[in-house]
């Protein structure tokens, strides 16, 4: 049986192999973009949400900007993406907020980004991961997917895969890991018809609906 540590070993290989200097994908210009963006990416797409944004985010450079909108013009720009009525208007608050208290600025504590409408704790680690180079994983569903399937961890939820994977993975390893797991999840470790017959992981991989 292989061990979790040499899966661990392989996967770290080979995806930083694959996918050197990883970033996210969601399109912004600053910091506040960026959290907006990870709020609206709830239940949604990157490619999805990008569309959106690169006209949106012309508009929406500043919390001044958002105030300016209002929670109507807010709500016409993002309306083909999912929730868009309550995203619009946590966009709304999050902006009062940022302002009120933070100096229109994201704030760089998980403690105080929680306090945000529409933000989890997924959420502040995805954004401090990004910004901060925080030691955080900040799984989603694709690094949960991928995870998983190489037995890594058993885990139902993304909560429960990033509790398990702060105390498997070393510190230094969390950061570096998690826009390039999202992208291995993205675009190889699919969820439907994975890319498993060219994936150089698949020797320690636990999947057992391998299509190779």
């Amino acid at each position: 049986m292989t061990k979790r540590s040499e899966r661990i070993e392989v996967l770290k290989k080979t995806v930083f192999e694959m996918f050197p200097n990883a970033e996210t994908e969601l399109y912004h210009e600053n910091e506040f973009q960026l959290l907006i963006a990870i709020l609206m990416s709830a239940q949604a797409t990157d490619k999805q949400v990008n569309i959106i944004n690169r006209n949106f985010f012309q508009h929406l450079i500043t919390p001044e900007d958002g105030i300016r909108m209002w929670v109507e013009e807010i709500t016409d720009f993002i309306n083909s993406v999912s929730f868009f009525n309550n995203k619009a208007k946590n966009i709304f608050k999050t902006c009062e907020i940022l302002i009120r208290e933070h100096h229109s600025l994201p704030p760089k504590s998980i403690e105080e980004l929680i306090k945000l409408p529409w933000v989890g704790i997924k959420t502040a680690k995805v954004f401090l991961s990004v910004t901060e180079k925080a030691p955080f994983l900040g799984v989603d569903t694709h690094v949960h997917r991928v995870l998983n399937r190489i037995g890594i961890v058993t885990t139902k939820s993304p909560l429960e895969t990033d509790k398990k994977a702060s105390q498997i993975f070393r510190v230094e390893d969390l950061a570096p890991l998690h826009n390039t797991l999202v992208l291995f999840g993205r675009y190889h470790c699919t969820a439907r018809s994975p890319k498993c017959g060219e994936c150089q992981i698949k020797s320690v991989c636990s999947y057992k609906h391998k299509n190779i």
